[in-house]
């Protein structure tokens, strides 16, 4: 089976399970949206919604996180991970917005990339969740998937990227990156699935017996 078949086949399932993919991330505004992505790193959707709940209701614009400061951050996201790291991207960004953008997300790539804590995949979900903006952000979760649906040789998040352009419509990327991560999140497990049990595994390799080691990101 070829890599376009494969493509076709999960592209077919996932719009058949998944119609509608609501943002995962829970915001106010685009700033807010671009911190949750920021604040998601080494941890889960659900934790950072729980965490931010109390907090965007009051703080929801950059200069109100300058006001608060490294340490208010830090208290306000200490339940997550390196939140001391992440205190300050927040907070650094939020400067940077102010001092060269007028408090405004930038719309493009390259000026995203420029803020304290942005690589590419937040600048990614950003330009697609937040502006509509043809993208596929690709995390650690999709680059296994796309192992073992046989869409990529897997050397690494960028070579994945590419590949999952070169075989899906542009217009399918910024739906079809969600329903990628719930899709993983619901049957496709890190620890359960292998390559070996879900649906989209066993149509696109049904004479895959073992399960199968992906390389990491």
């Amino acid at each position: 089976m070829s890599q376009k078949k494969r493509a076709e086949i999960v592209l077919k399932f996932l719009n058949k399970i998944y119609p509608k993919t609501p943002i995962p991330l829970k915001h106010k505004n685009i700033f807010t949206l671009l911190v949750s992505v920021a604040l998601s790193a080494q941890t889960t959707d659900i934790n950072v919604n729980k965490a931010t709940k109390n907090i965007y209701p009051k703080y929801y614009k950059p200069e109100h996180f300058v006001k608060l400061g490294r340490k208010k951050i830090e208290r306000l996201i200490k339940s997550l991970g390196f939140f001391r790291n992440k205190s300050k991207s927040i907070y650094l960004l939020s400067k940077q917005l102010l001092q060269k953008h007028k408090g405004k997300v930038p719309k493009n790539f390259n000026d995203l990339e420029k803020l304290h804590g942005v690589g590419h995949k937040t600048a990614s979900v950003v330009m697609s969740q937040g502006f509509g903006y043809p993208a596929f952000p690709v995390d650690t979760h999709i680059h296994r998937l796309a192992q073992r649906w046989g869409l990529t040789n897997g050397k690494n998040v960028v070579q994945t990227e590419k590949d999952l352009k070169r075989l899906f419509p542009k217009k399918s990327w910024n739906k079809l990156h969600l329903q990628i991560i719930y899709y993983g999140r619901e049957y496709c497990k890190a620890r359960e699935c292998y390559g070996v049990a879900c649906k989209i595994c066993t149509t696109c390799y049904p004479n895959r017996k073992k399960p199968i080691k992906t390389k990491k990101a």
